[in-house]
């Protein structure tokens, strides 16, 4: 099992954006540093949050202060970007990045996002849009030498050579192009029947193991209308993740440090008001007003100690079926960096090895 990175960016919305970007940079130094495959930075338009609108900006500059780890957006918001345009800008963040680059896309799941840019969410707008811009940009990619394609979304055309040296030349590095991976949450995600059909690499966001086990079922739906067969080697799944020297550090440090807050001023209520809130619960019966962060690191979390952690991500491992690369979710410690540096260097040394030679079935 490899691992990697998943960050929203999540920050408190009173760090300024230069100093969260910052913090940003840091984590993903030091994940390079101890042995992270890979990193994945998210988008968004309209939350404080996650307040990060251009995740390649920091795909960039991540890019020259790490050596090994491979990067990328987790993914762009396909809607919100015209596809030629994000075609040549990915295809040279490929260039920059010499092969380290991974191209992540994903459809918006914030209706304030949709309401900024006029999207009918609601109706399925957003994931049509995704659709055609993601087939657009694989067009432009490819070796055909020009067409003219009039979408429900955009008219796009791949002209020939005009004016004897004017022509489309921007291609990515790595042929035919940088892996790409889709991100889902939702039960019958049609982005991950998405990843299914074309082979794309699923990421799975972070509910409970059981709701996430139902994901699999989506890539398999979309691989069978292809006639292909997914691989859950590819499949990566996103949680929240923290490790100390005991279980009740670690519990202290997660539900009642940066975690614990994140979650209670914001991710757990919009959780429920999407009606989310009982894909966290080990079990039905448990009452709404029960799910805290407390309750989360518990049940959901892969806290504790080194033994506790890699007890629970075999745990969920088993549960779903077995998964390729485990993605840690990142939060702002800024102002307790010693601990999370120190996590991650708990994850990478002591528990991730157990793992090295799981591998899981086809």
């Amino acid at each position: 099992m490899d691992y990697g990175l998943f960050t929203m960016p999540s920050h408190p919305p009173e760090r300024s954006l230069y100093d969260g970007h910052r913090w940003d940079l840091q984590q993903l130094r030091w994940a390079d540093e101890l042995g992270f495959s890979e990193a994945w930075i998210g988008e968004h338009h309209t939350a404080p949050w996650e307040p990060h609108p251009s995740p390649d900006l920091l795909v960039a500059q991540a890019l020259l202060q790490t050596e090994r780890m491979r990067i990328g957006p987790g993914g762009f918001l396909m809607p919100y970007h015209h596809p030629a345009e994000l075609a040549n800008r990915v295809a040279m963040l490929d260039h920059l990045a010499q092969g380290r680059l991974n191209f992540g896309v994903a459809a918006s799941g914030l209706p304030s996002d949709w309401a900024m840019f006029n999207v009918d969410g609601n109706a399925g707008q957003h994931r049509e849009m995704t659709r055609e811009a993601l087939d657009i940009i694989l067009r432009l990619w490819s070796d055909e030498p020009e067409f003219d394609f009039k979408g429900k979304y955009w008219h796009v055309t791949k002209t020939g050579t005009m004016l004897d040296t004017l022509r489309p030349h921007i291609k990515p590095f790595q042929k035919p192009h940088p892996p790409i991976g889709v991100a889902g949450v939702s039960k019958g995600s049609d982005t991950l029947k998405l990843a299914g059909e074309r082979g794309f690499w699923p990421m799975s966001l972070n509910l409970n193991p059981a709701y996430v086990a139902s994901h699999w079922e989506s890539v398999e739906q979309g691989a069978a209308r292809t006639g292909r067969t997914p691989k859950r080697a590819e499949w990566r799944l996103v949680r929240e993740v923290f490790v100390a020297d005991t279980d009740a550090e670690a519990l202290r440090l997660s539900a009642g440090g940066m975690m614990g807050r994140m979650m209670t001023e914001y991710f757990l209520p919009l959780l429920a008001s999407f009606q989310f809130t009982e894909f966290l619960k080990h079990r039905p019966d448990v009452p709404d007003s029960d799910v805290t962060p407390e309750y989360c690191a518990r049940h959901n979390w892969l806290v504790g100690s080194p033994a506790t952690v890699a007890e629970k991500l075999h745990a969920i491992y088993e549960g779903v079926g077995g998964f390729g690369t485990l993605l840690l979710f990142c939060f702002d410690y800024a102002e307790n960096p010693k601990a999370w540096r120190h996590s991650l260097e708990l994850l990478a040394r002591e528990v991730m090895p157990r793992f090295k030679t799981l591998v899981p079935p086809c």
